[in-house]
């Protein structure tokens, strides 16, 4: 009997996940962009290939092996099971990503998914690096909801809103009615948080697919002008988005540089140069008084008096969590949900993940923690013995490719910057308090260490 081993051509493709963003790399699909032709298996990739989403290395990947579980029941139905099991609230990342880490230990309890949306899953962080790749909406959609559901034999909700939680009874009251639980799993993300001047009717927000995909349809048609308020990360890769897309931008914050309060004068100053340089005019210390709707397109009113005649407007100016379901259920709430090491709430029937929780006061709003924290509620709503939640804070990576950021560390207000290295445009940067190294700024392409 021959034992050769089957010609790598006949594997079937596999498909690998960044730890650090949750990208996928596909090898039937490849990484064009990055030199890496359709068909490229992974152990092929060069060790210095990085993620296009958020600059690690492929020792960050691991091997993607999706949950496969025969359904007890229909998924999808109107009616619901007599039998309490774990409802998740939220179809985003964080309510798909444990669901999956459940299913991992459980191939058998009960889970109702509610979803406010069609529930599709996609990579958010996509969203601000597409239109200048040319995608579709069903470009970005990795797997369709109803696809997701029959794979792990959970209970669809879709399209379907929370009005209310009884912690007493152990029931969440939706829009298609009652559903009881044993536990409870919040995953409803946060919203982004609109000044007065800055009317949602009037302004675009890239926070989901719909506003994404509503954007979109709009500048199909060809070059526009554009106008973007607030120059955070969102607003600064969508600047560069846009611009490598063709349209003409105008990017407006109210402080000196981009990213002010999370980066240096010296950093942001080089960010807001390369910027300027891809044809986005870049608007530092601008206050919008008000936006108003001038025929086919908008007038940005600025608060010197001046005026700005674009074709769309967008919204970068951060989000909130929406307190009206924790308020309402009695949960301890501060910026978000408070949860502890097991990421439970005050009631312990009801944990929380993602952008809707606070630990120990500030907000939690990256992508990286998001699967070490679906891991630990699996384990325990599931009564598993696994370690505490230990939070970290998360390398944040700017995918501007004009200029890629990454930080290190979280920066302190009384901290000093200096620069260690500076090689043209690129630099590193370290913040100290007192004689401890607290973050770690680079700034451009990765240099040699002195060392080397």
């Amino acid at each position: 009997m021959s034992t050769r081993k089957p010609d790598l051509d006949e594997r079937p493709w596999r498909q690998y996940i960044c730890l650090a963003c949750g990208l996928i790399y596909d090898e039937a699909e490849g990484d064009p962009d990055s030199g890496l032709p359709p068909g490229t298996r992974f152990e092929d990739i060069p060790d210095d290939w990085e993620c296009p989403l958020c600059g690690v290395t492929k020792s960050d990947f691991e091997l993607l092996e999706k949950q496969e579980i025969t359904a007890a029941a229909p998924v999808g139905i109107t009616t619901f099971s007599k039998t309490p099991g774990i409802v998740v609230v939220g179809a985003g990342i964080a309510g798909w990503s444990v669901v999956e880490a459940i299913r991992h230990l459980d191939a058998e309890t009960p889970i109702t998914l509610i979803s406010a949306c069609h529930g599709d899953r996609y990579h958010k962080p996509e969203l601000s690096v597409a239109l200048s790749r040319g995608q579709q909406p069903g470009d970005l959609v990795r797997e369709s909801a109803a696809d997701a559901a029959n794979r792990l034999g959970v209970r669809l909700l879709a399209d379907t809103f929370v009005v209310g939680i009884s912690p007493e009874r152990r029931e969440v009251r939706t829009t298609r009615g009652t559903v009881a639980y044993t536990r409870l799993v919040l995953a409803q993300g946060a919203k982004p948080a609109l000044p007065d001047e800055l009317p949602p009717s009037l302004c675009w927000r890239i926070n989901d697919m719909a506003g994404w995909s509503g954007l979109q349809q709009q500048l199909a048609a060809g070059p526009r002008r554009v106008a973007i308020v607030g120059a955070g990360m969102v607003g600064c890769e969508l600047a560069e988005d846009l611009a490598r897309a063709g349209h003409t931008v105008t990017l407006l914050d109210r402080q000196s540089h981009p990213l002010c309060g999370l980066i240096p004068p010296e950093a942001g100053q080089a960010l807001q140069e390369s910027l300027t340089e891809l044809g986005i005019h870049y608007r530092p210390d601008s206050q919008v008084k008000a936006v108003r709707a001038d025929g086919d397109g908008k007038t940005v009113l600025l608060a010197n008096g001046e005026t700005l005649t674009v074709d769309q407007a967008i919204a970068a100016t951060g989000l909130k969590t929406d307190n009206r379901l924790a308020r309402q259920a009695g949960l301890a709430f501060n910026g978000g949900i408070e949860v502890d090491q097991a990421l439970r709430s005050s009631d312990p029937w009801i944990h929380a993940l993602g952008d809707c929780i606070s630990l120990n006061g500030e907000p939690c709003r990256f992508i990286e923690p998001i699967q070490h924290q679906a891991r630990t509620i699996a384990a325990a709503v599931l009564g598993v013995e696994a370690p505490a939640y230990e939070h970290r804070p998360p390398v944040v990576r700017l995918k501007t490719r004009s200029l890629p950021l990454v930080l290190h560390g979280l920066p302190k207000p009384n901290g000093r910057w200096a620069i260690t290295q500076r090689e043209g445009n690129s630099m590193v940067m370290e913040q100290r308090v007192g004689d401890t190294i607290v973050a770690t700024l680079s700034l451009g392409q990765p240099m040699q260490s002195k060392a080397a």
